[in-house]
């Protein structure tokens, strides 16, 4: 017998805004979620979404044949830390008792929500029968939904694309299988196997099945500003909405789309502010994975968060072969002073 999907259920304000929801028994302060960026959101990133506002973080995605065979690189993906739950985590697989397996083993981590990748379009993944290939075996996607769902008490949630073509028929068969099977919200990344992340996502497919199942549906997909998030809130009807590739150097983007949300002007993102978020993403990074490892990451990640500033390519290039902590925060610290008076960096 599968469990029953709770309805979403809100919270408001004194304007009576909806600004809470509930995936099961996990309540969000606000309707924003960082989407699992492979390579990515590690832990010091998705603190760093977090403090910006976003109510749930995602770890990457991660292979459940790589946790249940105790991999130490694997298991290390599933460190986590008090200040940033609710976190959920992101599964991938193709075996129903491997994937019940790892769920398992993310819920005694004490991780707050588990969730299955139904949309990665890589080759590798999918020559194993993972990620976006599911969406082509309905029969065993139930199977791996059920396996998870009987495993785990904590919720479950799903992420998947509009399947290996445009009409979004793939994408209507595993959310009704979903619901079936007692998952407790499904995210839509409406494109196509096929077009990675090339043209535009099709809002109108989560409409569609926001219409069609009783699940919080959370939208994800061409959102770059706070008013897109409530573009497509507004034109969907979707609970909430889940940011990626805007949030990769834009943290500040959770803040704006929470202010949109409520109807408020979003908050100025000042050079001060992109500062401190360089030097508190650099700092955290080297905490948790050393000074030489954390370096290396940031010769090329510092970089993500001056994309549009003046002289940002003299930045980039003075980067690249930074070692140390206080090396990078010296950098840091003459950009934004240069930029601040408007002179050029190096003359």
């Amino acid at each position: 017998m599968y469990f029953r999907a709770p309805k979403i259920v809100w919270d408001t304000n004194e304007s009576g805004y909806k600004i809470k929801m509930k995936i099961g028994s996990v309540l969000l302060e606000n309707k924003t979620i960082l989407a699992p960026l492979a390579g990515i959101s590690n832990l010091p990133f998705r603190l760093m979404a977090k403090s910006y506002g976003c109510a749930l973080v995602c770890s990457e995605m991660i292979s459940a044949v790589g946790l249940v065979r105790n991999s130490g690189k694997t298991l290390g993906m599933l460190d986590s830390a008090p200040q940033e739950k609710p976190l959920s985590v992101q599964i991938f697989g193709a075996d129903p008792a491997v994937m019940a397996e790892a769920a398992l083993m993310i819920e005694s981590r004490g991780a707050d929500i588990v969730d299955i990748n139904f949309g990665c379009a890589v080759k590798k993944i999918i020559k194993t029968g993972s990620g976006v290939a599911l969406m082509r075996e309905p029969q065993q996607a139930e199977k791996v939904i059920t396996a998870v769902r009987r495993a785990v008490k904590i919720p479950l949630t799903i992420k998947m694309r509009s399947g290996w073509d445009n009409s979004g028929r793939q994408a209507r068969e595993l959310a009704r299988i979903a619901q079936g099977c007692g998952v407790d919200a499904v995210a839509l990344h409406p494109r196509s196997a096929t077009q990675r992340f090339g043209g535009r996502s099709d809002w109108s497919l989560i409409d569609a099945i926001k219409k069609e199942i009783s699940l919080p549906i959370i939208g994800n997909g061409d959102i770059a500003t706070g008013e897109d998030a409530l573009q497509m809130m507004e034109s969907t009807g979707c609970d909430a909405v889940m940011i990626g590739r805007a949030a990769i150097g834009n943290p500040f983007i959770f803040s704006e789309v929470i202010a949109r949300l409520k109807g408020e002007l979003p908050p100025q993102t000042d050079l001060a502010l992109r500062r401190q978020a360089m030097r508190e993403y650099l700092g955290e990074s080297v905490k948790y994975i050393g000074e030489a490892h954390a370096c290396y990451m940031m010769r090329s990640r510092l970089g993500w968060f001056v994309k549009g500033l003046p002289h940002n390519s003299r930045f980039r290039e003075s980067i690249k072969r930074v070692t140390s902590q206080v090396e990078a925060e010296t950098l840091i610290d003459a950009y934004f002073e240069f930029v601040g008076k408007n002179v050029v960096i190096g003359v």
